[in-house]
């Protein structure tokens, strides 16, 4: 099975669909698995509306799993039963063309990108993935790439005292 970025909620399903009585395992970002008795106890539309550090509104709107492990280590999570929970999230979700986040506890409740899906066995592997900060406005708070011929240290202000930069 190829490996699918950036995965899409109706790609999750498809593939839930396609595979129903493998067992859904969580492979975290360093290659270590969540206990194979974990389970998704809540699926969430997350919707968020923020200002970039440039001024931009921005919006961005994920479907997240959240994942649970209880002391029943014979619980297992089928593609099957997990497409019947995605299901009762109709009404919440509103679209299908949501990227997909994983919630787990690894010390602390992290989200992690849903990179990937492969078959391995009897089991979907969900391959998670590190999520990362990023300036989104970086054409108004970086400065422009200086010339080479233009990097004189007597012309640096260590004062402090020149014009602030518009941004960050």
């Amino acid at each position: 099975m190829p490996l699918v970025l950036n995965m899409k909620l109706h790609e999750l399903k498809n593939l839930l669909a396609l595979h129903p009585v493998a067992h859904v395992r969580f492979q975290l970002p360093g290659g270590e698995f969540a206990p194979a008795h974990s389970h998704v106890t809540e699926v969430a539309r997350i919707d968020k509306r923020f200002i970039d550090c440039g001024g931009t509104l921005r919006t961005e709107t994920i479907c997240r799993l959240q994942t649970w492990s209880a002391d029943d280590t014979d619980h297992r999570l089928t593609a099957g039963k997990l497409a019947k929970i995605l299901a009762k999230a109709e009404s919440v979700l509103l679209t299908e063309d949501l990227d997909v986040d994983i919630e787990h506890e690894v010390g602390v409740i992290t989200q992690f990108p849903l990179s990937a899906v492969t078959l391995a066995d009897d089991q979907l592997i969900f391959q998670l993935t590190e999520r990362h900060t990023a300036c989104l406005a970086m054409d108004k708070c970086l400065p422009p790439a200086a010339v080479v011929s233009d990097l004189n240290p007597m012309k640096f202000d260590f004062t402090g005292t020149s014009a602030p930069n518009k941004c960050c």
